[in-house]
């Protein structure tokens, strides 16, 4: 296949380079794009170096694939064009997720919806759903999923690489000042940066994107984890109370749920169902240590909510700029391929 990638050096972009090489994708020619700062910039790629590419000025004809992580300004404004030239488009952003005619896929979860794409534009789920869909998918056709209510834990890289270097800034400040940390967590003065509403470094920030409900004080990240568990495992009604938590971690998103299903299931049900799950590893402490670099979810703490009816409750841990992003992707793709 013919692919580009738009956001080719970023966090994300580089990331699906990577996985593209690993999976052996079947690529006839590749071309990379990013903004005007970036381009002219040269990549390797298996022994070539490719040129970067301003995607605001790029020709797109000639490609049959294209994979966006660049933001969701950048997919509302070139996506349908790139559309429009014959390619299909895989968007990593917000941009489309919500749109009527724009499947949003997990592929081992709804791979049918690909069957039709009216836009010629496919939308991967927000790197936080990602982690659960895997794992809810099954146990819903088992027991009929009907309530959530989810804590996450997410990790500073899903703000981006400014996330990331806030933190590590913040870390450096601290210096040897753990001991006051201990006593008095103003004594350290944090440099304010634009990803966190607070110092993230040694702290907890139960808020996570951008208020968009006053009335409901939603904040972006929690509406997403509710909208888009609904339209992926097509649960129109399925109750979603989310409560999203930025944490000092720079890989892995986790998620602490607690669901309540229609029918009875046990945690001994939940585990053989969950065993057999080729993107699902169980295990006792799932950690985002653990998960960094692996493509399945890690999947623990797995035992009866004693407060919601047929209720389970289970800790999860998925890396977010793989399976939560750069990799979803390129399944999508091969999904695609795969029906060519």
């Amino acid at each position: 296949m013919h692919v580009g990638i738009v956001g080719a050096t970023g966090q994300v972009g580089s990331v699906m380079r990577e996985i593209l090489i690993e999976r052996e994708f079947p690529i006839e020619s590749i071309r990379f794009f990013a903004s005007e700062r970036s381009a002219g910039r040269k990549i390797g790629f298996q022994g070539d170096d490719i040129v970067v590419e301003n995607a605001t000025t790029a020709n797109w004809d000639g490609l049959d694939i294209v994979l966006f992580s660049a933001g969701g300004g950048l997919s509302r404004e070139l996506a349908p064009t790139v559309a429009s030239s014959g390619a299909i488009v895989i968007d990593n952003s917000s941009a489309w997720r919500m749109d009527d005619d724009v499947p949003l896929v997990v592929p081992e979860v709804n791979s049918h919806a690909l069957k039709e794409i009216p836009k010629g534009i496919v939308a991967n789920p927000n790197c936080t759903t990602m982690v659960a869909m895997p794992v809810l998918k099954p146990l819903h056709a088992e027991a009929g999923l009907e309530k959530l209510i989810i804590s996450t834990y997410q990790a500073t890289s899903g703000a981006g690489l400014s996330g990331v270097e806030e933190l590590s800034k913040q870390i450096d400040e601290a210096g040897n000042s753990a001991i006051d940390l201990t006593h008095n967590g103003s004594a350290v003065a944090f440099s304010n940066g634009n990803s966190f509403i607070e110092p993230i470094a040694f702290n907890v920030i139960p808020f996570c994107g951008a208020l968009i409900d006053d009335e409901l004080e939603e904040t972006n990240e929690e509406r997403k984890l509710r909208d888009e568990s609904r339209k992926i495992l097509e649960i129109p009604d399925l109750a979603v109370s989310a409560t999203c938590v930025r944490v000092p971690v720079y890989t892995g998103h986790s998620l602490a749920i607690s669901a309540s299903f229609s029918s009875p299931i046990s945690a001994s049900k939940v585990r053989t169902i969950l065993k057999e799950v080729p993107s699902v590893i169980l295990e006792d402490i799932p950690t985002p240590l653990k998960s960094a670099g692996v493509d399945p979810t890690y999947v623990g703490r797995i035992r009866p909510d004693t407060v919601l009816a047929n209720g389970i409750s289970l800790f999860l841990s998925g890396d977010n700029l793989r399976k939560g992003a750069a990799l979803n992707a390129v399944q999508i793709a091969e999904a695609l391929n795969s029906e060519t």
